[in-house]
């Protein structure tokens, strides 16, 4: 197949009301091809909150940034390979491309496989523009036919996972797999709290596990326990509306907390009063307020816990949770929607009904339902 033999097509929003399900099947121009680039003939993309407060403008005005393609949880067939091309990728490989999709890769982060740290700014793989080559021409996602990028980005499916559960492995399990082994989950941190039970927690928990941590799942209600259980946690902890009481007697019991809500009310110490010292409690999820619970000093000194935060995953951090989760045999819990059907498949990820991610399957290009 040469360059000729497919057009760029997908599924733009063309302002906020987008994420209503208004999206609009449109033609566009990618990047020009570089010789470390590859096309993707897109199989599979994972629907992510990161999509919906984007079309939504939940995290800030997209502005001439419309029309938006969004979609970065992206698995495809390689259908062109450039001179240069990385990974030993070649034409015929199934791979797949997360939220970044280029960084300087000269710098001292891209040169210690931090590349989503980079110091000149990563590119994401939509609402941006790359600036290494072809600079200026905008980033496109996954809701579409095609995608064209730099093989560097670019993650080869390992043949033990199916490649719709890999999706939204790309980004949503990233994001918790990241912080979960730099901050030793399963070794040092032997006892792991998840936040939150969706999209991004049910991966938590998960990942936890196949490290060999204790996983306890902290969640308002006792309405996902059986879900937890099964992902293989082996405590839930249930905060109601008061986590100050529904804490005591669990005080000091986990090493490492990853909170996978953005709730700008929680009770910040009540939930470092769980963590012994030492102990890190890490922000994955992004607030559309843009803001952080209060977080009193002294439960910072007293307990001697650390808070921080974590960005997506780096190409190599990815490629290591491949192979954990093939080796694990670990699954994505997943629900597969035509992406002809997109329209409806947003408005119904924005109402949480998913259980507990969404994966658009481009049935013609040959994914499976």
């Amino acid at each position: 197949m040469s360059a000729t033999d497919y057009k760029f097509s997908g599924w733009a929003g063309y302002g906020p009301e987008s994420v209503e399900g208004n999206l609009k099947f449109i033609d566009y121009e990618p990047k020009k091809f570089a010789e470390d680039d590859i096309d993707l003939k897109i199989l599979y993309c994972g629907i992510c909150a990161s999509d919906t407060s984007t079309l939504s403008e939940g995290w800030g005005p997209v502005g001439d940034m419309w029309p938006q393609v969004v979609g970065h949880e992206i698995v495809g067939e390689v259908v062109r390979v450039g001179s240069e091309t990385e990974n030993g990728i070649k034409k015929g490989d199934i791979v797949g491309v997360g939220a970044q999709c280029d960084s300087c890769l000269k710098c001292h982060y891209c040169n210690k496989d931090q590349e989503n740290y980079c110091s000149g700014g990563w590119t994401p793989t939509y609402n941006g523009k790359f600036s290494r080559t072809s600079q200026g021409s905008k980033t496109y996602g996954g809701y579409a036919n095609y995608w064209r990028g730099p093989s560097h980005f670019a993650i080869p499916i390992p043949a033990g996972i199916d490649p719709a559960e890999a999706a939204p492995l790309l980004c949503g399990g990233g994001t918790v797999y990241s912080p979960l082994v730099q901050y030793g989950a399963g070794k040092q941190a032997k006892n792991v709290g998840i936040i939150g039970l969706g999209g991004l927690g049910h991966f938590g928990v998960m990942l936890a596990t196949a490290l060999g941590a204790e996983v306890t799942v902290i969640s308002h209600s006792a309405r996902k326990r059986e879900d937890a259980e099964k992902l293989g946690a082996k405590h839930f902890l249930i905060t109601g509306d008061d986590e100050a009481k529904a804490f005591k007697g669990h005080e000091r019991s986990l090493d490492l907390i990853i909170c996978t809500s953005n709730a700008p009310d929680m009770n910040m110490q009540a939930y470092l009063s769980l963590i012994r010292p030492g102990g890190n409690f890490i922000l994955v999820g992004i607030p559309e307020t843009g803001k952080l619970p209060d977080i009193p000093p002294t439960a910072l000194i007293m307990g001697n816990v650390h808070v921080g935060g974590s960005l997506i995953a780096s190409p190599q951090t990815l490629k290591e949770m491949l192979a954990l989760v093939a080796e694990k045999k670990a699954k994505s819990w997943i629900q597969r929607w035509p992406m002809s059907k997109i329209n409806e498949a947003i408005p119904s990820m924005v109402a949480g009904n998913a259980r507990y991610r969404y994966v658009l399957v481009n049935e013609e290009n040959g994914g499976k339902m």
